[in-house]
């Protein structure tokens, strides 16, 4: 069969991050938090932070409904007796100082470019990232000058639902205008990425990375059709799916 679109995971499959500290980020939100007016001693307000984190991390990944940062931090800042809703100006600024961090450490990995380049000039390329504040993907693509080769960047922030969810995959193919079987998704994360694709009939390359190996992947139990540690590999399955 001869397939139309090509889907990419992001942070994992496309870049790595190197160097990132959450610890630091987490102070540097803090320190950003506080010049905003939030005026709370540190360990107080991390405790908050992480307690909120977690009750939602929980929705999250069981559910697969997204729930972006400035939530968790209204409601840990809530909790400190402060009078703070999620769309705030105030906690919106704060974590766009947080996430500068965790962009300056992305890299593309080797190879990347080349994929995306080869494979915009034959398919419709779609990119889905799961993550909580979706300007910076959108500031990281175009940081590292990638953006320009996607038809359809679809982020879990903007729409409501996470990977494995179907309805994320449904969303992007339909914004491609492509049927599952027309499409062939890469990623590196085993249940969120495999798992979702293969259960709407997606086509799926696993792409081995910093965060999910091999050895994660045995142990999922999840099938993809293909598995790749180096992207250029990429290139030489695409045309055994076109036969």
């Amino acid at each position: 069969m001869s397939y139309k679109a090509i889907i990419f995971d992001y942070i994992g499959t496309l870049v790595n991050s190197e160097g990132y500290s959450m610890a630091n980020s987490c102070r540097t939100l803090y320190n950003a938090l506080k010049e905003e007016g939030f005026d709370v001693a540190e360990e107080k307000f991390l405790s908050a932070y992480n307690f909120a984190h977690e009750k939602y991390r929980k929705i999250r990944y069981e559910q697969y409904k997204e729930v972006t940062n400035a939530v968790w931090v209204s409601e840990a800042l809530s909790n400190l007796g402060f009078k703070v809703k999620e769309d705030d100006c105030s906690i919106k600024a704060a974590l766009n100082v947080f996430f500068d961090d965790f962009i300056r450490t992305l890299v593309l990995r080797k190879g990347a470019e080349e994929v995306l380049k080869q494979v915009s000039t034959k398919y419709k390329v779609g990119l889905i990232s799961n993550f909580t504040h979706a300007p910076v993907i959108h500031k990281s693509l175009r940081k590292i000058r990638i953006h320009q080769y996607f038809n359809a960047i679809v982020i879990s922030e903007d729409f409501g639902w996470r990977k494995p969810s179907s309805e994320i995959f449904h969303y992007t193919l339909n914004r491609l205008k492509i049927k599952p079987e027309e499409a062939v998704f890469i990623g590196d994360s085993p249940l969120e990425d495999i798992k979702g694709a293969n259960a709407i009939g997606l086509k799926t390359i696993f792409a081995s990375s910093q965060f999910h190996t091999q050895k994660n992947l045995q142990a999922s139990g999840q099938k993809p059709d293909y598995t790749v540690d180096d992207l250029l590999k990429i290139l030489d399955i695409l045309p055994i799916y076109s036969k």
